[in-house]
């Protein structure tokens, strides 16, 4: 597994750099390899099946579908895969147990607190078994205590399918359960700190 946190103060550049690093938005100079093929010169057709083939993403926002079930949220990916109906409600059942929403897959997203939005969130984006994982400010939206637990989670997630995480946070103590963290202001990086050990969430 391998976990970094690119780490900055509101407007430092963290979000633009993920956003760059998945191809969602475009670059002056320099060049992006994931997976050894160059992203940056890939045209939309080719970047769309590139992030379904490889990537996952988990948003701040959560970017569920209203008008659809949990379940049925976390089965788009495998629907775009073309996985077939069967499979992938099995797969999506059991991703959604796994961040601990067994009695919540008939929900919708309105029916459900930010915190039990975001388990929907990490389940649609390991579902499909992505290589990498982006992750912008997966816990910004939520309280201390959850955001906790949703950090847990993806780290859990990460270690047992032996995948890639980049996360952007403002939040130091999210940061810390990277391996690495990449320190950004102002649109550079300052440092690059390695962390040695776990993060244990301690309740007072």
């Amino acid at each position: 597994m391998i976990f970094v946190a690119c780490f900055g103060s509101s407007g430092s550049g963290k979000s633009t750099l993920l956003n760059i690093m998945a191809g969602i938005e475009k670059i002056t100079s320099g060049e992006i390899y994931i997976k050894k093929k160059l992203v940056t010169k890939m045209g939309e057709h080719q970047l769309a099946k590139f992030r379904q083939k490889y990537l996952g993403f988990v948003f701040q926002s959560y970017n569920l579908i209203n008008s659809r079930t949990a379940l049925e949220n976390v089965e788009l990916p495998l629907i775009f895969k073309e996985v077939p109906r069967r499979q992938r409600l099995k797969k999506s059942k059991e991703m959604l147990t796994k961040v601990g929403l067994k009695d919540r897959m008939k929900h919708k997203p309105t029916q459900m607190s930010g915190g039990q939005q975001q388990r929907v969130g990490i389940a649609r984006a390991f579902v499909a078994n992505p290589e990498v994982v982006f992750a912008d400010e997966p816990t910004g939206n939520l309280d201390s205590k959850t955001s906790m637990e949703i950090m847990r989670i993806i780290k859990d997630m990460a270690k047992e399918y032996n995948q890639t995480i980049v996360m952007v946070t403002h939040d130091i103590n999210i940061a810390k359960y990277a391996n690495k963290i990449i320190h950004i202001h102002d649109g550079h990086i300052e440092s690059i700190e390695n962390v040695e050990g776990e993060i244990k969430n301690e309740e007072n």
